[in-house]
C-alpha cells in the first residue's frame, strides 16, 4: 500500500489570485494527487464544532481547477477531538463539504476517536482497541472499494 500525505498548507482561497495569478502550485499538487489516488482518506480534528478552516479551504481551491479529481473516488472520514464525542459535528460537516464533489464516501464504520489527548500512545498508536477494530475494519472497506474503483476506471 502506497500512501501519500498531501499538504493543506495553502493561501486562503482568493479568486483574485486565481485570475490575476493562476493557480497556486500546492493547489495544484494538491488536485493532481487527489486525481491520481485510487483512495482518499481524510483525517480531520474538530474546531468549533465543524472542520478545520485549512480543510475547507483546501476543498475550496480544489473544486476550482477543471476536472473533478473526487468523481466517485472512494474516501473514508476519520476524526480525532479532546471532547466526549471524537469529532462527531466536524465529520458530520465534511461529509456535508464532500457533496457536490459526488465522491464515494463511506458510510461507516464511523471513527471518531474521543478524548484524542490520551487516545494514544508515545508511538501515536491508537491504545484502544475499540477504535484499532472500527479503524481496521474502515480501511479494509476503504481497500476494497478503491479495487473495485480501479478495475472499473
Amino acid at each position: 500500500v502506497q500512501f501519500t500525505h498531501a499538504d493543506l498548507r495553502l493561501p486562503l482561497f482568493d479568486e483574485d489570485i486565481e485570475i490575476n495569478q493562476g493557480f497556486p502550485a500546492g493547489v495544484v499538487t494538491l488536485h493532481a494527487q487527489i486525481a491520481a489516488a485510487d483512495a482518499v482518506v481524510i483525517a480531520t480534528p474538530e474546531y468549533n464544532k465543524s472542520i478545520p478552516g485549512g480543510l475547507k479551504n483546501a476543498l475550496d481551491w480544489v473544486s476550482r481547477i477543471r476536472g473533478n479529481p473526487w468523481r466517485d473516488k472512494p474516501v473514508a472520514i476519520v476524526s480525532a477531538a479532546d471532547g466526549r464525542a471524537g469529532g462527531d459535528r466536524s465529520q458530520f460537516a465534511l461529509r456535508l463539504a464532500m457533496v457536490p464533489f459526488r465522491a464515494a464516501v463511506l458510510p461507516g464504520p464511523e471513527v471518531m476517536v474521543a478524548d484524542s489527548s490520551h487516545a494514544f500512545d508515545d508511538a501515536g498508536m491508537l491504545k484502544d482497541e475499540r477504535y484499532v477494530r472500527a479503524l481496521t475494519e474502515l480501511m479494509g472497506l476503504l481497500r476494497t472499494e478503491a479495487q473495485r474503483w480501479k478495475a472499473a476506471a
